[in-house]
């Protein structure tokens, strides 16, 4: 189990340039030294256009906070994002037009290349005193968006990122608090 904190983390464009995201943990591609096998983000967008291409990655957006948006794809779906913690998820190929619902906002990431692995995020949402297994999985990462939480009885620190593999944790909230959790599972 390894902790990142705010010092860890990477503060870049986005690849097409239209805003900011902060990088909170990133794994190479084992074939590719050019491309990451997982990465987990949190982008602050503060206007409606284009998403960034990452062709052959597949993408899950979670509402972390604000008003919201929707997403415009290029097949003529479309995917709406207007409560916390709801989260979509699309092909990093598409063609994907952002609209916001209101102002500013800030959203979590999970990309996974699709020729190494799988993976699946939601938001925690832990009161006081309350606990939480998360069984094991290849890799697990945990960003703590806000409160003060304990896992197998160490203390995270305010906005951290938890890293494991292979391992089940064991999560108290010692206050209020809430947390997105990737789960990822390497293919065969």
């Amino acid at each position: 189990m390894r902790l990142f904190s705010a010092d860890d983390f990477r503060s870049m464009p986005w690849a097409n340039g239209g805003g900011q995201t902060c990088e909170l943990f990133r794994l190479a591609h084992p074939a590719r030294a050019d491309a990451f096998a997982v990465r987990l983000s949190i982008a602050d967008v503060a206007q409606g256009g284009p998403f960034s291409h990452f062709p052959g990655v597949d993408r899950l957006l979670g509402l972390l906070e604000g008003d919201g948006m929707e997403l415009s794809l290029d097949d003529g779906g479309s995917l709406r994002l207007d409560a916390p913690g709801q989260i979509a998820s699309f092909g990093g190929e598409a063609a994907v037009q952002c609209r916001l619902l209101g102002g500013a906002l800030r959203d979590c990431n999970l990309m996974l290349a699709r020729d190494w692995g799988r993976g699946e995020l939601s938001r925690l949402s832990l009161s006081a005193g309350q606990d939480l297994s998360v069984p094991v999985a290849d890799m697990t990462l945990l960003y703590l968006q806000r409160g003060e939480w304990r896992c197998d009885g160490r203390l995270l620190p305010p906005a951290c990122l938890l890293a494991a593999e292979g391992e089940a944790l064991a999560l108290q909230a010692q206050t209020d608090g809430v947390a997105w959790l990737a789960r990822v599972s390497r293919l065969a």
